[in-house]
């Protein structure tokens, strides 16, 4: 069987469907690191973000440190598109002919189909000739990126999904300060928080299956004993994932619960009574929202590992000269160094990548002071790999969220997940099983 590890797919979360694309990234493999300079300059170090977590200003601020601290050296932050996917596709193309970034930002899916097809440097390599330790970054994040002994990325904008409810609403329908333990007891709750909203608003928003549905819809999964797969074998239609995805047609139906394109703005805005959505939008959510906001652990009854990891990872091209890798790994070091991931981590609300950050004073007051903020790193220990077929097969999680947008128009749920199985298995049948090592 393959040498891929299921702590070596721990790492691979959201955006699985720009595999699917990435024709470029699937040829014959980058070149060597001595071969060429992928076009760019070796004095100025070129930055490809997507902000995550609206940290474009944070970015900003980091470099100017940086520059001043490194004065023969510059750095060009290029807006590489709106979102992880949109960066691995402009990245893909740079990689088929054109000029290749220093650094460009990888989500825990994307950066798997690059670094297979021997298109990133091996960080571990390029750390340890450079003398830089990486044994102070959280363990279980900096292996997110391993594959057969090597990494690939080190980590940045780290998340998990997190519970985010209005607490004022909570209030109103005389409901306990805390999220709830369980789905059950939400569903106990959902009616009250909807009497308490008011028409044109929800009990709860999810993301739909064009955004994130499919990530956090695995939670809810994972909470009924479901699940997507058992190792390379799809399992949508097991009794489990069934009985969530049920769930969520019951509450679309009884009017508790809707869907969008960005369900975190909708919980902002007051829509929702609550959502289930990534940390890495927490400070926009506390700014913008004109109520209390409330963050607790996704429900996880009787002590089930519930919470799917995201985010991501800086890597480096390894198509680019060994004097620009050098200086992106400086970069990248400096990027996520103790101070600067706390600065980072406390803009946005994505986890502080160092454990020297997280023992850090200032760190810990600022957690005493913020408690919200300390929720994802709190449930760090309840996180779980995500299951196969939806991070390592191509578009395996829009396919996932195809079916469960489906479902919640009201699409036979039983019906509907065998297909989706029969759908996933065929993909990993012609697509991934014949590239596995044996």
């Amino acid at each position: 069987m393959s040498t891929l590890s299921r702590r070596d797919l721990f790492g691979l979360t959201a955006g699985a469907v720009v595999t699917a694309g990435l024709s470029a990234c699937a040829g014959s493999g980058g070149s060597s690191s001595g071969g060429n300079n992928g076009g760019g300059d070796s004095n100025t170090i070129e930055f490809w973000s997507n902000h995550p977590g609206k940290s474009k200003a944070t970015e900003q601020k980091l470099i100017a440190e940086f520059e001043k601290a490194n004065p023969n050296l510059k750095v060009k932050l290029v807006d590489a598109g709106k979102s992880y996917p949109d960066v691995a596709q402009k990245f893909n193309a740079a990689l088929s002919g054109g000029s290749l970034p220093d650094v460009v930002i990888v989500s825990d899916t994307t950066w798997f189909n690059f670094a297979l097809n021997d298109r990133l440097a091996d960080m571990s390599a390029l750390t340890s000739e450079n003398k830089l330790s990486t044994d102070d970054y959280v363990k279980g994040l900096y292996d997110d990126y391993k594959y057969e002994d090597k990494h690939y990325a080190l980590p940045y904008s780290r998340s998990t999904v997190i519970f985010y409810y209005n607490k004022d609403a909570w209030k109103k329908a005389g409901l306990p300060d805390r999220a709830p333990t369980s789905w059950d007891e939400f569903e106990q709750w959902a009616p009250k928080l909807q009497s308490a909203m008011g028409s044109g608003k929800k009990a709860i928003v999810l993301d739909d299956g064009s955004d994130y549905l499919d990530w956090t819809f695995q939670s809810i999964a994972w909470s009924y004993g479901g699940g997507y797969s058992k190792d390379w074998t799809p399992t949508m239609a097991s009794e489990g994932t069934v009985k969530a995805a049920t769930k969520i047609q019951e509450w679309a139906k009884k009017g508790w619960m809707q869907t969008s394109k960005d369900s975190q703005a909708d919980f902002a805005s007051g829509i929702g009574a609550c959502a289930i959505e990534s940390t890495g939008g927490l400070a926009g959510v506390i700014k913008n929202a004109s109520f209390k906001v409330g963050i607790g652990f996704l429900p996880a009854p009787g002590g089930i590992k519930t919470v799917p990891t995201g985010g991501a990872g800086l890597a480096v091209p390894k198509g680019i000269s060994a004097e620009r890798q050098k200086n992106a790994v400086k970069f990248i070091e400096f990027m996520t160094n103790k101070d600067n991931t706390m600065t980072f981590s406390q803009a946005t609300g994505y986890m502080p990548v160092r454990t020297s950050a997280m023992d850090d004073a200032k760190e810990k007051a600022y957690l005493e002071k913020n408690p919200e903020y300390a929720v994802a790193v709190k449930q760090l220990p309840k996180a779980r790999p995500q299951d196969n077929v939806r991070v390592f097969l191509p578009g395996g999680g829009i396919d996932i969220g195809t079916s469960l947008d489906k479902i919640i128009a009201g699409s036979d749920v039983k019906s509907t997940l065998e297909a989706l199985d029969t759908a996933l298995q065929a993909k990993y049948d012609s697509q991934i099983k014949p590239k596995l090592k044996k």
